[in-house]
């Protein structure tokens, strides 16, 4: 099978029993890899209705046929489970030595299944396959975990560990390597966590299966060159992701005090401009020249990489205006293996609580110490805060009730980035509908919106670029695996990858149409996985589950700024919505249509779906 190994490690931790899973030939051209192998093995394997953090929920390592290869930005690995946050399908990708290796390795992919009996973590190198104790791993932070496994398979070794938020089934724990990268937003690291898998270790030196080396080589190497030539590639490896800040600033899309406000006073103690002048060094993937984690000295004097999503959730959402104090939050919470986002969202709605002054325990914007306190707490579940704090801000609401749910930046169960979109309905339409709950990574339409349309319109070319974006980011970048920065930021031409794609699989037919028609073919399955679960549940999907968090209908922007007092309009995105269905060839209640279904090639997926609907 050219371009491909064929087969994922298939792992079952309950007999401990290893083997290959060779998958059909057609799922190369069908799904690509990454998330569209992931979602199909959910699909055909998981049984409906499993508890995400049961020994049946099903972990996957999923890489795509431009992983690891001398490309620009090609070793990110897609990691996903059916998630413990939001009970649908959940994923994420991280930059990580372990793609490159697990290529090398021979294996497209690892299927874990089972839990173990006691913490153990899985080696692969080469045709070497083994389950190793952990025992005196658990309970360490991924720091320390990775640190001492480096000691024993050296520094080229490809490293996946999670930390006690993982061990301890925090529902947005995630998986990490390489200090830090991090991946699985919606708690794929407790799934890991759950079946008592400390890490994962990866070497191999295999030949990749590439049917024209030479071709990508040349083409990989004019990549780097032409990155290192856009105009904006000093300002890009001077602030990375944090250029946007001040931006968001200006623009009143700064998420504030837990979202409510756009605007931060302090904003200059933390944006790009001051990253760039107390930064240390900066770090990237393997394969990468455009290296976007900028590394600072925290308050403590540990290295803490940063970029705007952190810093955003964790400074102006907390009212920190302190970029090393900022540090130590996200220091502790890769540390402990927590997303940054999920933690400051969840932290800013603890804030927004006390300010309403419904808890016994006091916590005011800016205050570092009872901020740094709870992370700790959260991490290790150990009191009844930090343990309902550990489940979200979903949850938080319905435990809390009342106006609750008006402090809860969430949908689906996934707390949204670092975006406030009171007056962008194009970009909380992304959020809505993202395939995992709210995230900015499959479309980061905020940029067009802002600076090409009425940004507070709802016209249907806002629901137009969204699918556009998802095609993209969500659907080509996703299953190739690999970055969409160079693409988005530096300019690097979409139509080189099918070119890659050409020449390492020998298949001539890719280009940008059957690359998106295989993205539609993802986010349909997602969209199916999502109906099937929540359906095991006794709970019927409707358009509700695709609405941005209630705050931004039914409260105003409060602070200074231009779009002080606004608010998305209800009925107005409800139209908006219907577009981007239609668009989708989805139903009134965003399930997709048989035609659709059909001209997709999942007759089967749609067979399914009428016994349920």
């Amino acid at each position: 099978m050219t371009g491909y190994h064929g087969k994922l490690l298939q792992v079952n931790l309950n007999s401990n029993n290893i083997s290959d899973f060779v998958y059909p030939e057609s799922w190369k051209d069908d799904y690509i890899g990454g998330r569209g192998f992931a979602v199909k093995i959910l699909w055909d394997q998981l049984p409906k209705g499993v508890d995400p953090l049961s020994p049946e929920n099903i972990l996957i390592f999923s890489i795509g046929p431009l992983s690891g290869l001398t490309l620009p930005s090609s070793s990110k690995m897609v990691v996903a489970a059916k998630s413990p946050l939001t009970g649908g399908y959940g994923d994420g990708n991280l930059g990580t030595r372990a793609s490159p290796m697990l290529k090398k390795a021979g294996y497209d992919g690892i299927i874990v299944t089972g839990k173990a009996e006691y913490p153990v973590y899985l080696l692969i190198n080469n045709n070497n396959i083994s389950l190793e104790d952990a025992r005196n791993l658990w309970g360490k932070g991924t720091y320390d975990t990775e640190a001492a496994l480096e000691k024993l398979y050296g520094k080229k070794a490809g490293f996946l560990t999670i930390g006690q938020g993982g061990e301890n089934l925090v529902k947005y724990a995630t998986i990490r390597s390489q200090e830090g990268r991090s991946g699985g937003r919606p708690g794929i690291g407790a799934v890991m966590g759950s079946k008592n898998l400390k890490a994962v270790v990866v070497l191999g030196n295999q030949q990749l299966p590439i049917v024209d080396p030479e071709g990508v080589k040349k083409l990989g190497k004019e990549g780097y060159r032409t990155i290192k030539k856009a105009g904006m590639y000093e300002h890009w490896m001077a602030q990375g992701t944090t250029m946007v800040l001040e931006w968001c600033h200006e623009t009143s899309t700064l998420p504030t005090l837990n979202f409510q406000q756009g605007q931060f006073s302090g904003f200059k103690n933390l944006d790009g401009n001051e990253l760039a002048r107390v930064k240390t060094t900066q770090f990237g993937c393997p394969r990468c020249n455009m290296q976007c984690g900028m590394v600072i000295k925290d308050e403590a004097g540990k290295d803490s990489e940063l970029d705007y999503e952190n810093i955003g959730m964790l400074g102006p959402n907390l009212g920190i205006d302190d970029l090393k104090k900022v540090g130590v939050l996200n220091w502790l919470a890769d540390d402990y293996g927590l997303d940054t986002i999920s933690l400051g969202s969840v932290l800013g709605m603890m804030g927004e609580a006390s300010q309403h002054n419904i808890l016994s325990e006091k916590v005011n914007w800016g205050d570092f110490d009872k901020f740094k306190e709870l992370v700790t707490r959260i991490s290790f579940r150990s009191d009844e805060l930090g343990n309902l704090l550990a489940e979200g801000t979903k949850r938080m609401a319905d435990h809390w009730g009342g106006d609750a749910i008006n402090w809860a930046i969430q949908v689906k169960g996934l707390e949204c980035s670092a975006y406030n979109s009171f007056s962008i309905p194009g970009m909380a339409l992304s959020f809505a509908t993202s395939p995992i709950g709210a995230h900015h990574k499959d479309a980061w339409v905020i940029s067009y919106e802002i600076n090409e349309t009425n940004r507070d319109s709802y016209e249907i070319l806002k629901a137009e670029k969204v699918i556009e974006l998802q095609r993209i980011r969500g659907g080509m970048f996703e299953s190739l695996t690999t970055c969409r920065f160079p693409w988005i930021e530096l300019g690097y031409s979409l139509d080189n990858y099918p070119k890659f794609l050409h020449q390492v699989t020998g298949n001539s037919n890719w280009d940008l149409n059957q690359v998106f028609k295989v993205a539609d073919r993802i986010y349909s399955l997602i969209r199916s996985f999502w109906v099937r679960e929540f359906h095991s549940e006794g709970i019927e999907w409707n358009k509700n589950f695709d609405y941005p968090p209630a705050k931004w209908f039914n409260e105003e922007l409060a602070g200074d700024g231009p779009y002080k007092g606004a608010k998305l309009d209800r009925t107005k995105y409800d139209q908006l919505l219907m577009e981007y269905y239609n668009l989708r060839g989805w139903n009134e209640n965003g399930i997709p249509k048989s035609e659709t279904l059909a001209k997709l090639d999942l007759v089967d997926v749609d067979n399914y779906l009428k016994t349920l609907i």
